[in-house]
């Protein structure tokens, strides 16, 4: 059992858990997840570790409410218990040693790049963060990657930071100085958009496919996804791949295949799908 130590909400559908689990505090790396199991026949749900602190024996979770699972979990409060966290898993982040580095976050893909950030600026890498909301209330994480070097913040509607998309102002960001390589987690078309700038570039990219993953053993093959002539999966093979390689097209067409079946999930949690059964019964 893992309890909950802190709660904090960050934007309107955006929920930060400090839980305690020691032994994943000690040894989580940058890029690495857990599997989430909040009660005996809960969904699995893999989150990245976006922070830990070793002496609390706490890892930070990161938590967009979109489905009944991920609404259940941040309802919990202070003092509640998580049943089961395993971790860490997946392939730590490739850091570089030197240079620059472009760090670019889109809505909670932001709490994502956060570790990643944290261990370039540990490696004495220079560390440029570009993170982005649809509005001054979904942009998260801000004063934790200021920490790490240089933040620019974007909003699509200009409420903060200035207008237009995390692309914008990696474009201009690319053009003025020597960048090494770059760092994009976030929606899958705002990935997609950052590896086609950068591939004109030269730039090597690397994105994060956390979006697609579902049960973290890669056993239900529901994050598989091609690169290049190969096929991988991102949760043990990943979850992080070559942004270049990496087939956007069908990556975007998997993340559809359970939509239908959580849109019911949701409507049974409700009991909108009793009712609908109770009124076909009786037609």
């Amino acid at each position: 059992m893992h309890r909950i130590l802190a709660k904090q909400t960050l934007s309107p559908n955006v929920t930060r858990l400090d839980v305690h689990a020691p032994r994943i505090a000690q040894i989580r790396q940058a890029g690495q997840f857990v599997i989430v199991h909040l009660s005996e026949n809960a969904e699995r749900i893999p989150l990245t570790v976006a922070d830990s602190n070793s002496e609390t024996g706490t890892i930070t979770l990161v938590i967009q409410a979109v489905g009944k699972s991920t609404n259940e979990l941040v309802a919990l409060n202070v003092g509640d218990f998580i049943r089961d966290v395993a971790g860490p898993l997946g392939h730590p982040t490739e850091m570089i040693e030197r240079g620059h580095a472009l760090c670019i976050g889109g809505g909670v893909g932001t709490a994502v790049v956060h570790p990643i950030a944290q261990g370039l600026k540990q490696r004495g890498v220079q560390v440029t963060s570009v993170i982005g909301g649809r509005s001054k209330e979904w942009v998260i994480f801000e004063k934790e990657l200021e920490r790490y070097g240089k933040v620019v913040v974007c909003t699509d509607d200009g409420s903060y930071g200035r207008k237009g998309f995390v692309t914008d102002a990696a474009r201009e960001i690319l053009a003025a100085g020597k960048v090494e390589i770059v760092y994009a987690v976030g929606p899958v078309p705002m990935m997609r958009a950052v590896a086609n700038l950068t591939r004109g570039l030269g730039v090597r990219t690397i994105v994060s496919l956390n979006p697609v993953m579902i049960d973290g053993t890669g056993m239900c093959g529901g994050c598989r996804v091609s690169l290049g002539s190969e096929t991988k999966f991102a949760c043990v093979d990943g979850p992080e791949f070559d942004g270049h390689l990496v087939n956007f097209d069908e990556l975007q067409d998997r993340l559809s295949t359970y939509r239908e079946f959580e849109q019911r999930s949701i409507a049974c949690a409700n009991g909108t799908c009793r009712m609908e059964k109770a009124a076909a019964a009786n037609a």
